[in-house]
């Protein structure tokens, strides 16, 4: 599939270039000059209404200036008649002027179809954008294949109908619909939608709703979630039509529902994921992942589709002629998913999700357990982490501690960020649990700087290293590697702490800690 996808992506790029000139500057004598702003200026006939809302939001003379982050910026562009259809499909709202006589939900409209960094359509991701708009929410980018056509769609909302408009200070893509913010939580999407009613009921059952229901924007130090959602057609095709024929399967005989350990509550905590996760988050990766239920949930993304659990149950076999194909997967509905809400991620797949003996995998953590951190992810620069408190696996002592986004900027360092300390420190981190068995264990920190600490690793209290000497094993142009520690022998699903102490004090610089299956 995402082969395809990139292939199709080719076949669009052409067809763009051909019919709508992509790539163009935007026919203004001095380009260096001519912005975001600019251009809605001088084609105002066609976005005179986009044009009054950014003027009355007050982002006018953002989109006439250069990002100060340096990386340009990405408006998806309204025409006036795309406005109209946004007018039309929004409750509250039956003209321009509704928009234009509250200047803060302009600003908020306005600031919402901007994208904090510069993307051209060849660098869209399938999935969501790594940088948010300028409201601080992320839009998603699907790729739609039709009988004649392909295209790029946002949000699941609006098709680009005119991409690649480059000007100085980033891009413009032309969408056929105002874009509409998320109001609704992943719960809130399951009432609005119909056709999901099994599981629906099934989360207000056993309560496990309110895991799904709720805005990440209203709490601190919480992370965003990400649900795996099958349709009512899919528990028909397997012959359950109502809740409880579903309870028949899941937890017969057992009706404490909101228990946490009932099987039906399981079942349903088992489709929810830590973290906020689209479809390109999953590719080139095969590992578990935390889920909210007992076990761990694996995906692999390591081919040309995403299978989840991958050998652990059988669904088909298909036989041609001489050759036999086993379906011993659940995938993806690709054009179906990456559904963002308040609450994190939706992800539609094409079978019955129940919980599966999980079997090791390589897992990498690089702290994305802590709300704090993910917030700073958000924008490139160093931050000094001044409240204990606010982190909930890491503890630290002796020295500051700081956390680094690199943003767009180049690095060997695993997901270009870092936590930072200088001098005699020592810092541990509570990793989510990891499945029962031996591993290798890989400590990713920065180890090319003679100023560079000299470290020991413990695993629950038990030294799992000898002298780690990160002063060297790097290089000038990927100082940022994975040092082999030993082997560790996990004997229950459950969590660690990892130490990290120096021997020679000096600074440190930690990426990640690696488990890899012995």
């Amino acid at each position: 599939m995402k082969k395809l996808i990139y292939i199709f992506g080719l076949i669009a790029t052409v067809s763009f270039q051909s019919c709508k000139e992509p790539d163009r500057m935007a026919g203004f004598e001095d380009a260096e000059q001519y912005s975001i702003y600019d251009y809605i200026v001088e084609n105002k006939e066609k976005f005179s209404d986009f044009l009054a809302i950014i003027e009355a939001g007050g982002i006018d003379k953002t989109l006439s200036a250069y990002n100060p982050n340096g990386n340009e910026y990405t408006l998806f562009l309204p025409g006036n008649e795309a406005i109209k259809k946004f007018i039309d499909a929004t409750d509250g709202i039956s003209s321009i002027n509704d928009i234009l006589n509250n200047p803060e939900y302009a600003r908020a409209f306005a600031r919402y179809h901007v994208v904090n960094m510069g993307v051209h359509t060849q660098d869209f991701p399938f999935g969501a954008f790594s940088e948010p708009t300028l409201s601080e929410d992320y839009l998603t980018v699907s790729f739609i294949i039709e009988t004649d056509t392909s295209y790029y769609k946002i949000n699941n909302q609006a098709a680009v109908i005119m991409p690649n408009i480059e000007v100085s200070n980033g891009y413009i893509h032309e969408i056929e619909m105002a874009l509409q913010p998320i109001t609704f939580t992943s719960f809130g999407w399951l009432e609005k939608n119909q056709g999901y009613s099994i599981f629906k009921e099934a989360l207000e059952l056993t309560g496990v709703k309110t895991l799904l229901d709720f805005n990440i924007k209203e709490f601190e130090n919480i992370s965003p979630v990400t649900l795996f959602l099958e349709s009512d057609k899919i528990y028909n095709e397997s012959g359950i039509n109502s809740l409880q024929d579903l309870i028949q399967q899941i937890s017969p005989t057992n009706s404490d529902y909101t228990n946490i350990s009932n099987p039906l509550y399981q079942y349903c905590a088992y489709h929810i994921l830590t973290g906020g996760r689209y479809i390109n988050d999953f590719e080139n990766v095969a590992t578990n992942y935390t889920t909210l239920s007992e076990v761990p949930l694996n995906v692999n993304g390591m081919g040309n589709d995403l299978l989840i659990n991958k050998g652990k149950q059988v669904f088909d076999t298909i036989i041609s002629g001489t050759d036999t194909t086993i379906i011993d997967y659940i995938g993806f509905l690709y054009d179906e998913s990456n559904i963002t809400t308040q609450t994190g991620a939706i992800h539609l797949i094409d079978r019955i999700l129940t919980q599966q003996e999980p079997s090791r995998a390589e897992v990498t953590f690089e702290f994305y357990e802590e709300p704090v951190l993910n917030e700073y992810r958000q924008k490139a620069g160093s931050y000094l982490i001044e409240d204990k408190e606010s982190l909930e696996n890491i503890e630290w002592e002796g020295v500051d501690l700081f956390f680094t986004e690199l943003g767009s900027q180049e690095s060997s360092a695993w997901g270009a960020d870092y936590l930072e300390m200088n001098g005699d420190f020592r810092i541990s981190y509570q990793i989510p649990r990891i499945v029962q068995g031996k591993y290798k264990v890989f400590l990713g920190a920065q180890a090319f700087d003679s100023r560079n600490a000299l470290v020991e690793v413990y695993i629950d209290g038990k030294k799992i290293s000898s002298l780690v000497d990160l002063t060297t094993g790097g290089s000038a142009n990927s100082p940022f590697i994975g040092k082999e520690l030993g082997t560790i022998d996990f004997k229950k699903y459950e969590t660690h702490k990892v130490e990290v102490i120096p021997l020679i004090p000096g600074r440190f610089l930690w990426d990640y800690i690696r488990f890899q299956p012995n």
